[in-house]
């Protein structure tokens, strides 16, 4: 049995619709053990009555963890008790192993200190989980990065994906490399920890990887489990990017899986971009050529604070940020119905060393800055840092008392960046009008029922009325965190009254003499109507049919 309790670190995501590479690897030599493989997501396994099931396997794996605690709408990833409880449960003779975060360290809420401890695994395999448990059940030696071994479990526990409760609306989050292109690391990084040193998966493999997801049925893909990916395939000897890696990879798995929905990416160090921007300008050229919209590059940004920069080791100059998140723009805000192809998103990260309130001012500075300049970033994430094992921050912190994030300060000015930073962005990057293409229902509240798309940070759409399916979504409004859509087109003869009071200008005496005036057979009829020439128009720009 696999336990799939979610993983969410800086390079690799496993909270549904994700589905982690944990998983499928970890499947895939299990199935090469010729194990007879049974699959569960943690929010199923809370759904059973009891666990009393898990006496009959021979081998239980619990993959989970978070190193990067943040809010998740499609699943709760799962807790240490849980894990214990789950142990508990098995039987005496029951292999009980332990994957992911929750392998090394317990780390839960930011702020924190990351705690140690097995949680009763006998086994608790390292980062490298497709190498360990080959070595764990096969009595071998085979070494860290062997990527034939990874290539072999990728394809064999690809069919794995057929289990989640998800599925197919899924996505895949797909490795391209291992550890930071970096000699030195920042102080708060586990990714060295992890994997200290870089290397990238071969070109073919991935292909051939998505190629056996898309046979069995996957659409979207994320290349993640990467600290950097435009240091994919990056020369050993310079560090230089090399861009003609890039299009052997996007012509590959596009010729792997012609029909793919969802190509997106993840994290993407800005100072890289600047360091080698003639290099960097054509992959972000390649990649905008070959991804799909709402496409998001992650800046570890970290802080604006230069002295909290370079105290924590952060390899960045704010004017090279600003400088990489333009390089971005002028090549990424292509539009597709209204939504940017490939935008960056920033993350801010307090409680480091050397923060002061000068560190929260600095830092609303310079995202007011990139608002003023007309720049675009697809989110801002706002988080506490969590003191993790391995890392140098734990060793300063335990020499040094180290001082957490300012409660005060930090609720003031995350408060302050949503109100004055976070809407005026999200009008602009998707304005009224845009066209989101399948948006998944997630949870209902009232009348409205809360979507995303499959992809790298989803826009989460408030959509009016009861949605069983995916749809087709046209924004008409933009809160601070979600946005507000109705379906795609929306058919003024056929619209609700509480669809039609959503539309810009409409209100409550428009929608009533809309609806007493069906059937309205053309648009002129419907100007009339309106007796508004720029509601109107703003009507014209979502698509409406009649």
């Amino acid at each position: 049995m696999i336990i799939d309790g979610y993983v969410d670190e800086p390079a690799a995501l496993g909270v549904p619709p994700y589905i982690s590479h944990y998983v499928r690897y970890a499947a895939g030599v299990l199935m090469m053990k010729n194990y007879c493989v049974d699959y569960l997501t943690i929010d199923q396994l809370r759904s059973l009555p009891d666990l009393g099931g898990l006496k009959n396997y021979d081998l239980v794996l619990v993959v989970g963890g978070v190193a990067v605690p943040g809010r998740y709408v499609g699943g709760e990833p799962i807790e240490p008790a849980e894990v214990q409880k789950i142990f508990a449960n098995c039987s005496s003779s029951c292999l009980r192993v332990l994957a992911g975060p929750f392998a090394r360290f317990q780390a839960v809420q930011g702020g924190r200190f990351a705690k140690l401890g097995t949680l009763n695994a006998e086994v608790c395999l390292g980062p490298d989980v497709t190498v360990e448990l080959y070595n764990l059940l096969f009595r071998a030696e085979r070494p860290y990065n062997d990527w034939e071994l990874v290539k072999q479990a990728s394809l064999v526990g690809a069919s794995i994906i057929k289990r989640h409760p998800r599925y197919p609306n899924i996505i895949c989050e797909v490795e391209l490399s291992r550890g930071c292109e970096r000699r030195t690391h920042c102080s708060f990084c586990i990714e060295p920890v992890f994997y200290p040193h870089f290397a990238s998966r071969p070109v073919d493999h991935i292909v051939e990887e998505v190629r056996e997801l898309s046979r069995q049925g996957c659409r979207a893909f994320r290349f993640g489990r990467s600290a950097n990916v435009l240091a994919y395939y990056s020369d050993k000897n310079s560090g230089k990017p090399v861009p003609r890696v890039f299009e052997q990879l996007y012509e590959g798995v596009r010729s792997a899986c012609p029909a793919v929905e969802v190509l997106h990416h993840d994290n993407a160090n800005p100072m890289y971009i600047v360091q080698y921007e003639r290099e960097c300008v054509k992959i972000l050229e390649t990649m905008v050529k070959w991804n799909t919209p709402g496409d998001v590059l992650s800046f570890g940004v970290e802080s604006f604070d230069v002295n909290v920069l370079r105290k924590n080791n952060i390899a960045a100059e704010p004017a090279d940020v600003l400088r990489a998140i333009e390089i971005v723009n002028q090549i990424g805000k292509v539009r597709v119905e209204g939504v940017p192809k490939l935008l960056p998103g920033l993350n801010l990260l307090y409680g480091l060393i050397g923060e002061t309130r000068h560190t929260y001012e600095e830092n609303l500075k310079w995202l007011r800055m990139i608002l003023e300049q007309d720049l675009l970033v697809r989110r801002i994430n706002i988080r506490q840092v969590i003191v993790e094992p391995g890392t140098p921050l734990w060793r300063y912190a335990q020499l040094r008392k180290l001082k957490g994030p300012d409660p005060k300060l930090y609720k003031t000015y995350k408060e302050i960046i949503r109100r004055e930073i976070d809407i005026p962005m999200f009008k602009r990057v998707v304005p009224v009008g845009s066209v989101l293409r399948k948006v998944h229902p997630e949870f209902r509240e009232g009348k409205i029922t809360f979507g995303r798309q499959l992809g790298t940070y989803p826009f989460l759409v408030g959509i009016v009325g009861r949605i069983e399916n995916p749809v087709d979504v046209v924004v008409v409004d933009h809160g601070p965190r979600s946005l507000t859509g109705l379906k795609y087109p929306v058919n003024l003869n056929e619209a609700s009254y509480e669809e039609l009071i959503h539309l810009p200008g409409i209100g409550e005496k428009r929608a009533s003499r809309i609806i007493l005036s069906r059937p309205i057979e053309s648009l002129e009829r419907l100007k009339k109507i309106l007796e508004d020439d720029e509601v109107f128009e703003m009507l014209r720009k979502i698509a409406i049919v009649l």
